[in-house]
């Protein structure tokens, strides 16, 4: 009885790196869609269930009652709706507005989710390429081809100042392309905050598969243009 054959260079190959599977554009924008509303949903009930167990809690005297919120730390109504900034109640970026408080967890979600396929993008793409000497090199990647990748072109134009600040200009941002409202602008324009975490977490997610760990704040302020502040500590 012969002896099994060792699997051939190839087969390995083709294990290792097994052969792309590819979908149509409109399926995944469709695809995104009923992601981002399905989110929505999921965390309206969350938020739900925990505020009602935190008034339990607090009708039985458990835990002590919220503090009141200072005059100046209220959301200023007068601030324009078409500025967005997601921040998260943990300070992990800052910018000049906000999300509803209803949104934020749904908005957590989506950039966790932009994180991990940030991270499994970079770690594809740099399989054969050599460690970044310099950290425009690896803004210079997100750029180009995380880009090209995830939303079939290149940032249109990129501007730092040398400080670890880089801000990251898409003039006609494929996510937030074919958003519209019925009511109005600005509800467009807060439609368009939600389809901004995930690809900020993606690019939170690739720099830090890349050894870079900082904020992405993303801000619209004439659709379909969208633009990534992205800080990276100092001597990284």
């Amino acid at each position: 009885m012969s002896s099994p054959q060792p699997p051939s260079s190839t087969s390995l190959a083709a294990l290792a790196d097994p052969p792309l599977n590819q979908i149509d554009a409109a399926a995944m924008d469709y695809f995104i869609i009923e992601m981002v509303a399905t989110l929505r949903e999921s965390a309206a009930v969350a938020t739900a269930r925990a505020k009602k167990i935190e008034q339990e809690m607090l009708e039985a005297g458990l835990i002590p009652p919220p503090l009141p919120v200072p005059t100046s730390l209220k959301k200023d109504n007068s601030a324009r709706d078409s500025v967005t900034s997601l921040v998260s109640r943990t300070g992990s970026a800052a910018g000049k507005g906000t999300l509803d408080e209803e949104e934020e967890p749904v908005r957590q979600r989506l950039e966790a989710i932009g994180m991990h396929v940030g991270s499994n993008f970079s770690e594809r793409l740099c399989r054969d390429r050599p460690m970044f000497a310099e950290t425009l090199d690896a803004i210079k990647f997100i750029c180009k081809d995380i880009w090209a990748a995830c939303w079939d072109k290149q940032v249109d134009n990129l501007r730092t100042n040398h400080r670890g600040v880089y801000v990251l200009q898409d003039n006609s941002f494929k996510p937030i392309t074919r958003l519209s409202s019925w009511e109005s602008r600005a509800d467009a324009m807060k439609r368009a905050r939600l389809y901004a975490a995930m690809p900020a977490g993606i690019i939170r997610g690739a720099l830090a598969r890349l050894g870079y760990v900082g904020t992405v704040v993303p801000e619209i302020t004439s659709m379909p243009q969208c633009t990534f502040q992205v800080k990276l500590p100092k001597g990284t």
